[in-house]
């Protein structure tokens, strides 16, 4: 019943390597085309994965933030053994240059690893909103020396918003229902607050809930999508049943607030509310991760049947569980 598959927009090792060498690209906006294009030529003098060796597997990854998603995630192929690899390739992402300048250009360096986790090997971080577009020199290549992770902590610092909402657990079905002794846990998503502006004003967004460990798309579900506001008003209650009173202590309800925009869903902020234990039914699951006001919003809950308990909670980047299919 547990999964222990989580995708995380920050995986992979940041710790073992030290951060040294530099990394050459270039950034252009082909006006045309409605694209942006990075254009990654080489690295050198990069930390060795394998000291013994003296050599590292790198490829490159890049990012447009705050949109870690799939549709914002580029990378480049593989070089093997070496701590200088070329590669001359461009990556190409389709936007419209207003909303461009909005974002950040994330660039980081990983060496990867077959049979471990992928180890970072330094980064670089423009900010699109002040770049000079118009600046022939801007287009050209440049060598930029790499840092140590600044990203996640710039990320989890960003204000994502608030959510206001209610709990309530239900500790027996309805009467006349024929049903074996389990309870309701209610989910009253009323409103969002000064959710983060990715695409200007043009914010279209939505809620889904999901009740770990269950990460079927059975125990989905979702709001409606309101758009052109970033306080949209949902006033959308969901209903999870089959609850025995042990459930509670082993279950946890992951809220997730996206923006909907054309083909894509981009991650704006979410919740996990439980009691945040770090485990579900013995085994250790990286999502029971509650903070205190998650876990107390939880306890009041679970400690207040038949009765709505209201919170308005900081939104804060999460590791999503992956939908099963």
């Amino acid at each position: 019943m547990v999964s222990g598959s989580v995708m995380s927009v920050y995986s992979g090792d940041f710790g073992n390597l030290e951060v040294k060498g530099s990394i050459q690209f270039a950034v252009d906006y082909v006006d045309s085309l409605k694209e942006l294009h990075v254009f990654v030529a080489q690295c050198k003098d990069l930390a060795a994965a394998d000291i013994k060796k003296q050599r590292s597997d790198p490829y490159i990854k890049t990012y447009l933030l705050p949109d870690k998603g799939k549709m914002g995630k580029k990378k480049t192929p593989v070089v093997k053994k070496t701590l200088n690899p070329v590669y001359n390739e461009i990556l190409r992402y389709k936007i419209e240059k207003q909303i461009l300048k909005t974002q950040k250009l994330n660039v980081s360096v990983w060496h990867r690893d077959t049979f471990k986790r992928n180890s970072f090997l330094g980064e670089v971080e423009l900010d699109l909103e002040t770049w000079d577009w118009d600046n022939k020199q801007n287009k050209q290549l440049k060598w930029y020396p790499l840092k140590r992770k600044t990203a996640p902590v710039a990320l989890e610092a960003e204000k994502r918003g608030e959510m206001k909402l209610a709990l309530q657990y239900v500790p027996e079905p309805a009467p006349g229902k024929k049903l074996p002794t389990t309870g309701e846990v209610h989910i009253w998503v009323k409103e969002c607050l000064d959710l983060p502006l990715l695409r200007g004003s043009h914010l279209n967004s939505f809620v889904k809930c999901t009740i770990l460990p269950d990460t079927s798309r059975k125990s989905r579900q979702k709001t409606r999508a309101v758009g052109k506001t970033a306080s949209p008003v949902f006033n959308h209650t969901m209903v999870y049943d089959g609850f025995r009173p042990e459930d509670l202590t082993e279950a946890c309800i992951e809220l997730t607030v996206w923006d909907h925009y054309k083909l894509t869903n981009q991650f704006l902020g979410g919740l996990r509310i439980g009691f945040g234990t770090g485990k579900s039914y013995g085994t250790e699951v990286d999502w029971m991760d509650s903070t205190p006001e998650e876990v107390a919003l939880w306890e009041k809950m679970v400690n207040s049947p038949n009765t709505w308990i209201e919170a308005t909670l900081p939104l804060r980047m999460l590791l999503i569980a992956k939908i099963s299919k």
